[in-house]
């Protein structure tokens, strides 16, 4: 199983950004989580298959149609969630 954690910045907070990430990830049937960090980014981890999480790398590029997406950047994790896809 591969992890990934990505940090998105851009106008990510308070336009619904984990919310949809969260559908999203359901939909593609990944794990992990989103959540917002004090520096105003957003905070993904997402596990399963590689070409799905490429899927939601790609998708975090844009967001939500209210995100103004400025970059994303990615990480390779130890495994570190669950079998669902939370929001904190």
């Amino acid at each position: 199983m591969y992890c990934f954690k990505f940090i998105v910045t851009g106008t990510v907070q308070g336009v619904g950004f984990r919310y949809h990430t969260k559908i999203t990830a359901h939909t593609l049937g990944l794990a992990g989580y989103a959540k917002n960090l004090p520096d105003r980014s957003v905070e993904v981890v997402a596990a399963g298959n590689p070409d799905k999480i490429a899927q939601l790398e790609l998708w975090l590029q844009k967001g939500p149609v209210m995100a103004k997406v400025s970059s994303v950047t990615r990480e390779k994790v130890d495994y570190l969630v669950g079998d669902d896809f939370e929001i904190y």
